[in-house]
């Protein structure tokens, strides 16, 4: 069976460098644990390291979050759907907004658990993903304001995400004015401006970062040891906190080029091959894990000398060209993986989920 490792070590240092970079530049951060997609026993581990807050995409996630640690605090990072409003007030302390209609629903259900809920309202600063226009944003504001059960803590704004849109100092310091407006014109304190991810914790090393953006959620950069902004690895950070290993389940001396009539293959391709190598062979191997589980696209062989050359949804197959370290039926194949790999991989409940430490 193929398995993922957390090394709860390389994954701890990584979190005291950003906390220290936070710390030094009077940045809360709240930690994105959507990557670990609820399991269980790798949230069990996070939520050992001094962490004040923590945020999510799924509500199935805080509610486990809530059950390992009442007491943490919890974002909703995405606009709340009608249907789900029940439970976000249940298991989220925040969420972020972006509709009127909703934080309506948030402040009834709020009023009916005898909860306040607090949310950050998200504002559009170019990536045409969630956001009020700036535009209707003092008017949005007065509204929410209005609510029974509701408290405004933030502003926020997301970027990169959808188009790439980068973050940079203009686009910042327009999401901290919008702040002091609302507080000057409605004379309410708003505790975060929420305009930190991954992408933009450079900014902070090059002295970018205006002094209002004062809250982070950072997920990437933590797990994977990634500088999003520029996609190339942090010095001094873990890229490797995660590896995946997968068991080769067929070892066996094959033609290079298949033979057959050909039509479109699982994923609609039209693959085409080298004619000139028909009648060549070479080592393939099979191992239990397949587009169902991850995109080969966003895995990474350690072993530089052998090849991914097509995957099913339940298998991949490797060229092991000559076999030069001799692997065998039983011996894993180890890989390492970006953010969206590591993301699918953990999303899998066909993939075990191992610590080391």
């Amino acid at each position: 069976m193929a398995f993922i490792t957390l090394d709860i070590k390389k994954l701890k240092s990584n979190f005291d460098l950003l906390n220290a970079v936070f710390v030094k530049n009077n940045i809360q951060w709240s930690v994105v644990t959507k990557m670990f997609s609820g399991s269980k026993s790798y949230l069990t581990e996070l939520l050992k390291f001094d962490i004040p807050q923590v945020c999510d995409s799924r509500v199935s996630n805080l509610k486990v979050i809530k059950a390992i640690n009442p007491d943490i605090e919890t974002i909703y990072i995405k606009p709340p759907a009608k249907r789900s409003i029940a439970n976000v007030v249940t298991y989220a302390d925040i969420s972020v907004n972006t509709e009127f209609q909703t934080i309506k629903y948030l402040s009834k259900e709020a009023k009916k658990q005898n909860k306040i809920h607090k949310v950050i309202i998200m504002i559009e600063l170019g990536e045409l993903r969630e956001g009020v226009l700036g535009d209707d944003f003092m008017d949005f504001y007065e509204s929410v304001f209005r609510l029974e059960n509701i408290k405004v803590v933030g502003i926020g704004a997301n970027l990169s995400c959808l188009y790439g849109v980068l973050p940079n100092h203009d686009k910042l310091i327009q999401l901290s004015l919008y702040k002091q407006l609302i507080e000057a014109k409605f004379n309410k304190e708003i505790s975060y401006v929420s305009g930190g991810t991954s992408v933009t914790i450079p900014l902070i090393f090059q002295n970018l970062l205006p002094k209002g953006i004062n809250h982070f959620r950072v997920g990437e950069t933590l797990f994977l040891g990634t500088d999003v902004y520029n996609n190339r690895p942090f010095k001094k950070m873990n890229s490797d906190v995660f590896k995946l290993y997968s068991e080769i389940i067929e070892l066996t001396v094959k033609p290079v080029v298949p033979a057959g009539d050909f039509g479109p293959n699982l994923q609609g391709e039209n693959v085409t091959f080298d004619q000139s190598k028909i009648g060549d062979t070479s080592n393939r191997a099979i191992i239990d894990i397949g587009i169902l589980d991850v995109d080969v696209n966003h895995l990474e062989l350690v072993d530089k000398s052998i090849k991914i050359v097509g995957a099913t949804s339940d298998m991949i197959v490797i060229d092991l060209y000559e076999n030069r370290k001799n692997y065998k039926v039983g011996d894993l194949i180890e890989f390492k993986m970006d953010y969206m790999g590591t993301l699918r991989i953990l999303n899998s409940k066909y993939i075990e989920k191992r610590v080391t430490r």
